[in-house]
């Protein structure tokens, strides 16, 4: 198994689902043995991925470890043709 297809495996991409599937989906992955996950998430629901890491953190796994957030912006072309800017966060956790 290559690096890049592992990396692949261990990212949850949020989405309008509730919060608490994103939080199952997580602790899936840890539950499979996966240390690292990464939360992605854009636009406005970016509330959704900090809400499913700190429910995480304080619920399920207490000494739950985020290494890193990055946030930036990506360029979007709309349906008229507009540029619109959206931005990003990615919340990268470890579990100890």
């Amino acid at each position: 198994m290559s690096g890049s297809t592992a990396e692949r495996e261990n990212v949850v991409l949020i989405g309008q689902k509730p919060v608490m599937n994103y939080v199952v989906a997580c602790m899936t992955l840890f539950n499979s043995g996966v240390k690292n996950i990464t939360v992605k998430a854009r636009g406005r629901v970016i509330s959704r991925a900090v809400d499913t890491v700190e429910l995480i953190r304080r619920a399920f796994v207490k000494d739950l470890q985020i290494e890193s957030i990055n946030i930036g912006t990506q360029e979007l072309t709309g349906q008229d043709g507009r540029k619109i800017n959206v931005s990003t966060i990615e919340l990268h956790i470890a579990r100890p």
